[in-house]
């Protein structure tokens, strides 16, 4: 595995391999890696020629009051799982690499960035939609592999890959998860043991939610409410958000209809850290 740093220097490379006939994957991370993104990793190796995982945390999707500072952080312990996984280059820009002095480009996708965590994060989505340009261009990949977990970022590049004509293809991976349920991310390192245990409740609340649809809800609110209700089971959980919307869209109506894809997404404060969660599901056509 190959450690490069420097853009120019990735994309050279990348340019190279494409003029032979290689097929390239990306796997954008922002490190402290961990089974879901070696999962990530896996479905790259599995479709490409070539795979390219990126470390970066990427200052621009942070606002001034989050965590950048504090974000896990272990360069040695990440790039020994990437070696082991035969992962081809490992592109480990600093932020100066990526943002030189005089950097004054922005990028805004709007409608679909204007909800749920864009209500809460209302600069994140900008920065996250050019850094992932950036990361497209420099990487010449044919493919993006992304994870399911940030379900409304996965819609953001979507949109942003359609928009601008991009020749690449992105692949959504479905979350990885702890034996608990509990959606694997790198800011579980936050919590403790007792923590963690609380923060299961999130994925059994999706899961009651599931089972009402399958059962014939269809009624938004009520949903929301079946996911809410079980949340609160664990009083100490501080609830972000909790709504559902049209997989595609986010659109929020009254009622979906029968065979429309839904995702039923939940942002909470679990003690000091935040955590993200969501759960996919088709309304039934018939019962």
């Amino acid at each position: 595995m190959e450690i490069i740093k420097d853009p120019t220097k990735m994309q050279g490379v990348a340019l190279s391999l494409k003029n032979q006939g290689k097929t390239i994957a990306i796997v954008p991370t922002m490190g402290f890696l961990h089974d879901g993104h070696l999962a990530l990793v896996d479905k790259a190796k599995e479709i490409a020629d070539i795979v390219i995982t990126s470390l970066f945390v990427n200052p621009k999707q942070f606002a001034p009051n989050e965590d950048f500072d504090s974000y896990p952080r272990d360069f040695e312990h990440d790039q020994a799982l990437l070696k082991a996984k035969n992962v081809d280059y490992l592109f480990a820009p600093d932020a100066l690499d990526m943002y030189p002095i005089g950097f004054s480009t922005s990028l805004h996708i709007s409608g679909i960035t204007e909800v749920f965590e864009g209500t809460t994060r209302p600069t994140h989505f900008d920065g996250v939609a050019l850094v992932v340009l950036k990361l497209l261009e420099i990487s010449q990949c044919n493919f993006a592999i992304f994870g399911q977990k940030d379900y409304q970022q996965t819609l953001v590049v979507k949109r942003m890959i359609a928009d601008l004509n991009l020749p690449v293809q992105m692949v959504i991976c479905p979350i990885y998860r702890e034996p608990s349920g509990l959606a694997m991310s790198s800011r579980n390192r936050y919590l403790t043991d007792e923590e963690k245990e609380k923060a299961s409740i999130i994925f059994l609340a999706l899961e009651a939610a599931k089972k009402a649809i399958a059962q014939g809800e269809r009624k938004r609110k009520i949903i929301n409410s079946i996911i809410l209700s079980n949340i609160k089971t664990i009083p100490s959980i501080k609830i972000d958000y909790i709504n559902t919307a049209r997989a595609e869209s986010l659109e929020t109506p009254d009622e979906f209809f029968p065979g429309e894809e839904i995702v039923m997404l939940v942002a909470v404060y679990v003690g000091r850290t935040r955590l993200i969660d969501n759960a996919l599901i088709k309304i039934p056509t018939a019962l």
